[in-house]
């Protein structure tokens, strides 16, 4: 039986693997598709949280901005069926290099560095950094004025190197509303970004606490389409479509939709934005995010909770019986396993299996990489709740269990696992409850859960506070809800001790 129960530890020790692993299996099957029917499909890279750019549409929840209406226009033009996949900034060039996205459409500054290292587009806007200080501030006027200050920036951003050279310290955020909070809230003082953004900005929530105070220098910044080095061909198609879209009138259609002058060309005029988007109370953005919030905690958040949690605890329990087994390789391999999940962050665990497995070959998709890495890191931690609890029940059980002829696995299955249970289940239900919490983190896979779809309203409003209350409120109603199962499953397995 012991060399049975081995056999099962190395099979599912081989399975977990051989999910990473094998050419033909789910890496394989997770690779996107490029290609529906005659055309080929394009992912799209954008934040979703950079008005009037990218961002989400207060009532519908849509996609949309300028950016976004550029790149369907292009992709009219060349042939293109878009999919859109929306990440962090700081994380959108990595993702373009290890072929999560095909193209970036988020106001990629053209720049001597990004053209060495990418394939950069025509240019379709142009525009001005501006500098931006909590209103009333006295003595930041230009670049010269923020050495030894502390700029609000996306650490990937042009803008971010700007701060830099100009001497400031420079505070990452992964937007511009996040920016705009830190300098309003004095914890930061100034943000440099495009004068469009902020004027947004400041006209969509009616902000007193911030202001533009000058320019971020006298060039004038062009912002492009960015695809991998090696995509000669849809850089080309492209080009070809924007210059289409210039000659034909759309493209300056669209700018003047937004910014009531034509951006994408140089001297265009000066953008306005009043008029645009409308304010409105906390009340009613609340109201509106509720709805797409709570269908992002059915739809991702708790299932991916819930497989993770079943895949980790079959993960666990081999790794226990592993590290309690006389087998030293067994052992080894288990004892290895649990420090490397518990001596790494669960946010670098997700980095590594969705942006580093593709460098060598081994492209899943989102959701098989979100659940990949919290069930490797759910069994990481809840091994040695396993493992614990089985060595809480006393020896002289499995003797007694010996002499009545019962074997090695159906003594554990029969008389150890049901008294382990009772005692694992308290420190496994919080294991469960910080998983679920632990989904927040999932952006940087482009899955959209409860928290992003937040950050969405938030980036539209500057409504934090309701809105994050909202999120942890629905956090909250699970996990009493979870608590609740703990209690009742405790009072089940309470039938297994003797009295």
């Amino acid at each position: 039986m012991r060399h049975a129960l081995r056999l099962i530890v190395v099979a599912l020790l081989a399975a977990l693997f051989g999910l990473v692993a094998l050419p033909g299996g789910v890496a394989g099957a997770a690779a996107p598709s490029r290609a529906t029917g005659d055309k080929p499909v394009i992912r799209v890279g954008t934040e979703g949280v950079y008005p009037p750019f990218s961002f989400h549409d207060a009532t519908t929840d849509d996609l949309t901005g300028y950016d976004i209406e550029v790149i369907k226009a292009v992709a009219k033009k060349a042939g293109w069926k878009l999919e859109f996949v929306e990440t962090t900034f700081d994380a959108i060039f990595t993702a373009l290099e290890s072929k999560r996205i095909d193209v970036i459409a988020n106001q990629v500054t053209l720049n001597p560095e990004r053209k060495a290292k990418y394939g950069l587009g025509t240019t379709y806007t142009y525009s001005r950094g501006v500098i931006v200080v909590k209103t009333g501030v006295k003595g930041i006027k230009t670049l010269k004025d923020i050495k030894g200050k502390v700029a609000a920036e996306s650490i990937t951003t042009s803008w971010a190197d700007v701060a830099r050279k100009a001497g400031a310290k420079v505070q990452a955020v992964e937007g511009f509303s996040q920016a705009a909070a830190l300098v309003e809230q004095g914890r930061a003082d100034l943000l440099i970004n495009d004068n469009i953004a902020a004027l947004d900005y400041l006209n969509t929530t009616g902000s007193k606490g911030i202001e533009i105070v000058g320019n971020a220098g006298d060039e004038v910044s062009e912002q492009v389409l960015a695809f991998r080095k090696s995509d000669t061909a849809l850089l080309a198609q492209s080009n070809k479509a924007l210059a289409e879209l210039k000659a034909d009138g759309t493209l300056a259609k669209i700018s003047e939709k937004y910014f009531k002058t034509d951006v994408s060309v140089a001297g265009g005029g000066a953008a306005d934005l009043s008029g645009g988007r409308k304010q409105r109370s906390d009340l009613e953005v609340t109201k509106d995010a509720a709805g797409p919030m709570f269908k992002k905690l059915l739809i991702v958040t708790i299932p991916i909770t819930a497989i993770s949690f079943a895949i980790g605890l079959v993960l666990a329990v081999a790794a226990a019986l592993a590290r309690i087994s006389g087998n030293k390789i067994l052992s080894g391999i288990a004892q290895s396993y649990i420090s490397i999940i518990r001596g790494t962050p669960l946010l670098v665990q997700l980095f590594i299996v969705f942006l580093g497995f593709p460098r060598i070959g081994i492209t899943l998709s989102p959701w098989t990489s979100a659940i990949l890495a919290l069930s490797l890191n759910v069994g990481g931690y809840a091994a040695e709740v396993v493992r614990a609890a089985i060595l809480s029940v006393p020896k002289g059980q499995f003797e007694a269990a010996s002499t009545v002829g019962m074997g090695y696995w159906k003594t554990l299955r029969r008389i150890v696992f049901p008294q382990a249970s009772r005692i694992a289940v308290p420190p496994l239900s919080n294991t469960l409850i910080s998983l679920l919490k632990d989904t927040s983190l999932l952006a940087v896979v482009t899955l959209t859960e409860l928290t992003r779809q937040a950050q969405f309203a938030a980036a539209n409003s500057q409504a934090y506070l309701p809105l994050y209350l909202l999120a942890a409120l629905y956090y909250w109603v699970v996990c009493v809800g979870l608590s609740s199962v703990q209690g009742r499953l405790e009072t089940r397995l309470n039938r297994f001790v003797a009295t």
